[in-house]
């Protein structure tokens, strides 16, 4: 028996969240249920996709992840099993939510959920909680050992999965380009996709300082220089400082305040980040 970990939009002001606990513990009693998170910004694949590669790697091997971020729950998009490369497992919609996962770990195998025998019973006619109905039933089962993952349904090609567009940081005369994957929601860093060994090869080093601009694809929002430091205790409270956050990727922050929130900044690939080393 493997733990089973969830993953939503639904927050918990109903009873969506404590549904789908209910389905999967009828199934196996004992089995072992905890949250990623049910505060992804609703119907924001790309939130739920991120989540997922910060948080999947420090389970063991055959944990089961659900991951339901659906706004086409009832239309023709598949619902999907995938193993990783890391021998976990994915149940969720196929919409983009593994494109980080495939495109920094690896899927090895996805299966296409065959509803006649991987929904709960009774439920057919009910199209817009998939969350209960397929994912949460089958993530249960095959966390529990009552399936195998060969049982889930048909195998299709790994190349099939629906994933979202990333753009690539780069690295051109001094300056690098990248993008802002996600927000740390509740301190408001930013947590852009420019790793470690790029700003290593810019020559940038901690205590540096360095010129930040943020821009989107209307105007530019933010430019300014900053400590390129190891932590926020290296400067003052109010202070901005660029850092290396836990997945070994660049962030932007206020020392106990909220870079986010005072620039309004957002995510995704048409929010563009540079970084260059200052001399000022």
């Amino acid at each position: 028996m493997h733990a089973l970990v969830l993953q939503s939009d639904f927050g918990h002001a109903d009873g969506a969240v404590c549904a789908m606990y209910g389905v999967a513990e009828s199934i196996e009693p004992t089995l072992r249920i905890y949250d990623l998170t049910h505060e992804i910004e609703p119907y924001n694949i790309w939130e739920a996709s991120y989540r997922l590669i910060q948080t999947i790697d420090y389970w063991p091997e055959e944990t089961v992840f659900v991951s339901v971020v659906d706004p086409g729950v009832g239309s023709t998009r598949r619902s999907i099993a995938a193993r990783t490369s890391g021998n976990r497992y994915i149940i969720t919609p196929d919409n983009g939510t593994l494109t980080h996962v495939f495109r920094l770990r690896g899927i090895d195998s996805i299966r296409v959920i065959d509803e006649t025998r991987n929904r709960l019973p009774y439920s057919s006619e009910a199209y817009t909680f998939n969350g209960r109905d397929v994912y949460a039933f089958t993530g249960a089962r095959l966390a529990s050992g009552v399936i195998r993952f060969d049982e889930i349904g048909p195998e299709v090609p790994v190349s099939s999965a629906v994933i979202l567009p990333i753009m690539d940081a780069q690295l051109k005369e001094g300056v690098i380009t990248g993008t802002i994957d996600v927000l740390d929601v509740r301190f408001g860093s930013i947590w852009t996709n420019i790793p470690h060994d790029l700003i290593r090869s810019a020559g940038i080093q901690y205590g540096d300082r360095v010129q930040v601009s943020i821009r989107n694809d209307t105007r530019s929002l933010y430019r300014n220089v900053m400590t390129f430091a190891r932590s926020f205790s290296e400067v003052y409270v109010g202070e901005t400082l660029a850092y290396i956050n836990s997945l070994d990727y660049v962030a932007v922050a206020i020392n106990q305040g909220s870079f986010a929130r005072a620039y309004n900044i957002g995510t995704g690939n048409s929010w563009q980040i540079s970084i260059c080393k200052s001399n000022l």
